[in-house]
């Protein structure tokens, strides 16, 4: 498992020097008072077979996203703000509707200067909350057959918060290394053992230390690489029982309307699994900038 979990770390490291994902907050050093903005999102895809030889299964599927910022700074003090959004549904023939996407994530970011003039290092402090809109299933590992539920609303739910030194050497990199707390919530207590709660329980409270790193930058016209990387250490566990969480996203604008992405998300939290999570996903869509 200690294996395991350095290649995850060397890769996340290598990844993330090479390319600001949709959960991170990077606050200009040229803002001066506040700044906003509201980005949504819709894709959908459509098949359908009939007398086909190669086979398939008729489907539609639909996921939307929205994603609002907010930034403020005054002389050394700067703040941000962040709300992210994203559900997604597929329809298959016979098999009925599975979820593809789930997300709700508020993130807040306190950040001050500790330099006489502008430094790239500052003191930070995060707020942090993360769930998922609706029900989870393990499809098809359930008794006989069926589906097993294994997440809701608040279960689970974290928050988190975090404090210490950060590195901005500009407007794209930061690092941050900290102590902090996280709060892990699970309303559904029959589901309080599937993330390392005892039975019936719904609350747990720990304290570590954590890392965090974001970059974004340009690769083509129109096309922007963005990855951010946060991890968890539990100060009363091993350090191969850390929590990572990875995601890196490319992004394209095809016109003012249309875009299309790739996004990998990764996360290592024994917790739940002892083996990696991955989620990969490929949309096409369109996207609407409201603020």
């Amino acid at each position: 498992m200690l294996k395991k979990f350095t290649l995850l770390a060397a890769f996340i490291l290598l990844t993330t020097l090479q390319v600001k994902a949709q959960e991170s907050i990077v606050v200009s050093d040229t803002l001066v008072g506040w700044d906003q903005g509201w980005v949504t999102g819709l894709n959908g895809a459509q098949a359908a077979y009939s007398n086909w030889s190669q086979g398939g299964v008729n489907n539609i599927s639909f996921s939307g996203n929205s994603t609002y910022r907010a930034y403020y700074r005054e002389k050394r003090f700067s703040y941000g703000f962040l709300i992210n959004t994203r559900y997604g549904l597929t329809r298959f023939d016979g098999e009925g509707t599975r979820k593809t996407d789930d997300r709700f994530s508020i993130r807040n970011r306190f950040l001050y200067d500790i330099g006489a003039e502008e430094s790239d290092f500052s003191l930070y402090a995060n707020l942090n909350f993360r769930t998922q809109f609706d029900q989870g299933f393990d499809y098809g590992a359930g008794p006989d057959g069926g589906d097993r539920l294994i997440s809701n609303f608040l279960a689970p739910a974290y928050i988190s918060q975090n404090a210490g030194l950060s590195y901005s050497p500009g407007d794209h990199f930061t690092f941050e290394t900290g102590i902090g707390l996280r709060q892990t919530i699970v309303r559904e207590t029959e589901l309080a053992p599937l993330y390392g709660l005892d039975e019936g329980d719904s609350f747990r409270n720990e304290a570590g230390f954590n890392l965090g790193a974001s970059y974004e930058q340009s690769i083509a016209t129109n096309m922007v690489m963005s990855s951010s990387i946060e991890t968890f250490t539990n100060i009363n566990r091993a350090l191969s029982s850390t929590n990572v969480f990875f995601s890196t996203e490319v992004l394209g604008r095809i016109n003012n309307l249309m875009n299309a992405s790739v996004r990998l998300d990764l996360v290592y939290d024994d917790n739940f699994s002892n083996q990696l999570q991955v989620r990969q996903s490929l949309s096409l869509g369109i996207s609407f900038i409201l603020i």
